[in-house]
Parts: C-alpha cells; structure tokens; sequence
C-alpha cells in the first residue's frame, strides 16, 4: 500500500457516518436494521451499537487498518468460535452472509457481535476467584490445542524487543533521554529473559485485567475483548486481576489456581515471571501510546506522553520494576 493509499484508508476510517455503518452491516448479515448508530467508546477501533428490527442489540468493530494482518484477526475470531463451541462464555463474532467472521469496507475489516450486558468487578470474593480460575483454566484447555498464525509472541526477546525498537526508531523519547531508555529497557531483556526459557507457550487473552470481565447476573463472567491476544505463558492472563504484588496475593493466587487446576495443570514456577511481565506491561503500554501518537497525532490517555516529565518516570519505573525483580531472584535462588 502506498502513502496516499494509506491515508485514503486512514481517512476512510475516521470519516465512517451512521449510514455507511448501518447499510454495511445489514449487507453483511443479510437483515434490517433501525436507525440507531450509537458509537461507542474505543481507543483504537471504531466501534458501533446498532438494533436489529427484532430490537436485539448488535455490536459491529471497524478495525483500526495497519494494526493486525487479515490472519491475525482470523486467529483471533477463530479462538472465539472454538471457547464457544465449547460452552465457554465469550462474545463471539457472528457468521456473515460470506461464511466468514470478517467482513471488508475497501481496506477497512469489520466484524459484527451480539450486544452482551454486564457489570465488572475490581474486587473479588473467594468464590468469584475460584470461578475466575475455572474460566481461565477452561480457555487456556482450548488455548493450547494449537498455535496461531499470526500474533505476537509474548516473550521479552520478541514481544518487549519489538516493542522498545518501535518506541526508539519512532524518536518519540528527547534524544538526550534516549541512551537511557536504551539501557535500561537492554538491561531489563537482558536480565528476565533467562526465565522466559522453556515455558509453555499458548493462545492466551493476552490483556485479562478486570474490565475485560463482566459479570451478568444469573449467569457467570465472560472473558471480553481478545484484541490482544498472543502466543503466551499462561500466567500472563492473571497476574493483572491481583490485587497486589505477588508477595501481598498468596492467598487469592491459592483460590484462583484452586480452581484453574479443575481443568488444567498449571506450571507453579511461572509465577517467577509475574514481575518480569509487569516491567513488558509498561513497555507494552508506552508502545500502545506511542503508536497512538504516530497514528492519531495525539495520546488520548497519557495527557503528558512524550514529556521529559513522562520519560523521566518511565525510565525510574523500569528502574525501580528491575530492582524488584533482582530482589526476588536473590530471595529465591533459581526460583
């Protein structure tokens, strides 16, 4: 794709009115809809709420162009088809009158979803975390039966080194600050990488924080928004939820893979990788604001991204993520 091409697409996505929407999604499924087009918030996507003429609610996602290949949403959609084959509570998409998951404006991909109610949580009692666990570790029983084709794999050297390449080519950091985020985002692959060896790596979530979990009552929690889906250690789809470091959550990681072990295994020495995760986390989302920058000309969460202010911290959070890994290595030997 050329640069004017690009940004005739680019443009193309910005520009989508209630119209183009309603009328590609009725072609897509083959139905009537009401007038209703009520966007809805989404930092990278363009997202819609619509209404069937039977008054059932739609969702229908407009994909951010330049962000995922064809194959990568495929992967992605093909892993929500199989965790519902299986009965397990996710919002998958709905099949268009193409077969397909994935429907095409030009260049722009959509998809269309059931509209799903529900509530989070960012507390969870005892039983809410033994039920967590089983969600997670039913998923994961799905995630590992076979590899996708083309997501990211959530490993420091790959990941986090394609994350860094991208924040530093883009000279988004004040070139006397650069060295240093160099160097200590270096040190951090360098040093944590050791322990990413041999893991087991499967289909995860890849972003499992409690937003991404609603509650409907009646039933149970679905797992939402799989945007970020990667080849991973499974520990990656907890560690978020807890409501402290590792050493402050014994007792909700005892309950949680209480019952994740109900349906799979889980390795307990990847617990070591809790911390080493959390530092690819900030790298991860500088990245994600970074690429937010270069596409949309703006951050629209960190209103002070690209600051000395904003780099100085993340530099000392590297920093201080480094110290607390070191720390646990020399109290736990080899782990």
């Amino acid at each position: 794709m050329n640069r004017y091409e690009e940004e005739r697409h680019q443009s193309l996505f910005h520009t989508l009115d209630p119209d183009t929407v309603i009328t590609l999604v009725e072609n897509a499924l083959g139905i009537h809809c009401t007038n209703l087009c009520r966007p809805l918030a989404s930092y990278i996507n363009r997202v819609y709420e619509l209404e069937h003429e039977d008054h059932s609610g739609l969702v229908v996602k407009f994909y951010r162009p330049g962000r995922w290949s064809y194959d990568a949403l495929q992967d992605e959609h093909d892993f929500l088809l199989q965790l519902k084959n299986q009965e397990i509570p996710v919002i998958a998409p709905l099949i268009l009158t193409n077969g397909k998951t994935l429907g095409r404006h030009e260049q722009i991909l959509f998809a269309v979803f059931p509209k799903c109610g529900g509530r989070s949580y960012d507390e969870y009692s005892d039983e809410q975390w033994l039920e967590l666990g089983r969600l997670l570790g039913r998923t994961h029983s799905v995630g590992a039966s076979h590899l996708p084709t083309d997501r990211i794999t959530m490993v420091p050297h790959k990941s986090t080194r394609g994350h860094i390449d991208y924040i530093l080519k883009g000279n988004f950091i004040p070139p006397d600050m650069t060295d240093q985020y160099s160097r200590i985002s270096d040190t951090l692959i360098s040093e944590i990488s050791p322990l990413f060896a041999d893991v087991e790596l499967i289909r995860i979530h890849g972003d499992c924080h409690f937003a991404n979990l609603i509650y409907r009552p009646g039933e149970s929690f679905y797992i939402i928004d799989f945007d970020d889906m990667a080849l991973g250690p499974p520990v990656q789809d907890f560690w978020m939820l807890l409501p402290d470091y590792m050493e402050d959550s014994y007792a909700e990681i005892e309950i949680f893979l209480e019952g994740y072990e109900t349906f799979r295994d889980f390795d307990r020495r990847t617990l070591r990788l809790i911390e080493p995760l959390r530092a690819m986390r900030f790298i991860h989302y500088t990245a994600w604001c970074a690429h937010q920058v270069a596409e949309d000309g703006i951050s629209h969460v960190v209103p002070n991204f690209g600051t000395r202010e904003y780099w100085q911290q993340e530099i000392n959070d590297l920093a201080d993520q480094l110290d607390r890994i070191r720390s646990a290595h020399e109290q736990k030997g080899n782990f």
